[in-house]
């Protein structure tokens, strides 16, 4: 049974007051025992959110990472850096990246084989523009970037990776694909693994795209919806554990 995967992405947003009162209110119960919960702050704050989390269970991300391994990059920050910091994930092609600093699916295939070398495990975002579901060209779309990473990437990297499907109109617009929509694409998602010789049964994947408290438990009950990549609800402690206990409750069949 895929366990569920609870992710944090913060993005840009915080500072290292509220911040402290953010970690201080996820650190106090969360529901690691039954799902795996792992948040993504800016670069900046890794250090005081992996002070703020030790020894509570939730492990620490990164929203990003770049594709070389070190060097004359200015601005750039490597793997080797994250796991220094004590990163787990990172998360490799979200819409954003792709959609405001023009990040293709080769260079999403570089950020994993890097990540991957260093020990990290990437959370890969998949999906559609509302553009593009309403030609009718969501599947193609999806389809093309999946594609890209088991044409990429050796299937022995699969049981370290975790896809995100992200529908880009539900992402920060109040609108939420309907638990039968997410359900549909997930299912497409492992059929086309499965088809590039990874084994799409095993790949956790994950929906993204304004997920809340109150729709969080019809999404996870959705066979093939392994969790949740939160945005804004990450921002507020009590929301976000509200969708981990969504979560567990939803593993343990509450």
């Amino acid at each position: 049974m895929r366990k569920k995967l609870v992710v944090g992405n913060w993005k840009m947003n915080g500072s290292l007051a509220g911040n402290a009162q953010l970690l201080l209110g996820l650190a106090e119960n969360p529901p690691v025992d039954a799902v795996d919960v792992a948040v993504c702050p800016p670069f900046v704050y890794l250090g005081q959110a992996a002070s703020g989390l030790d020894g509570c269970g939730i492990v620490l991300g990164a929203q990003n990472l770049a594709a070389f391994a070190g060097g004359a990059y200015t601005g750039e920050i490597s793997a080797s850096m994250l796991r220094d910091l004590g990163c787990e994930w990172v998360i490799v092609g979200h819409s954003e990246r792709r959609g405001y600093f023009g990040e293709s699916d080769a260079l999403v295939v570089e950020k994993l084989r890097v990540a991957l070398a260093a020990g990290l495990r990437p959370i890969v975002c998949v999906g559609e523009t509302l553009a593009q579901r309403e030609s009718g060209l969501a599947e193609q779309v999806v389809g093309a970037q999946v594609d890209a990473l088991t044409q990429g990437l050796p299937d022995a990297d699969a049981k370290s990776i975790v896809l995100a499907y992200e529908p880009v109109w539900a992402i920060g617009t109040g609108r939420t694909a309907t638990p039968e929509q997410a359900q549909e694409m997930h299912v497409f998602i492992r059929q086309r693994l499965s088809a590039g010789g990874w084994l799409g049964e095993e790949v956790r994947v994950l929906y993204g795209g304004s997920v809340t408290a109150d729709n969080a438990s019809l999404l996870f009950g959705k066979p093939d919806i392994d969790g949740a990549l939160v945005g804004g609800a990450s921002l507020v402690a009590g929301n976000f554990l509200a969708i981990c206990a969504a979560a567990a409750r939803v593993s343990s069949g509450i």
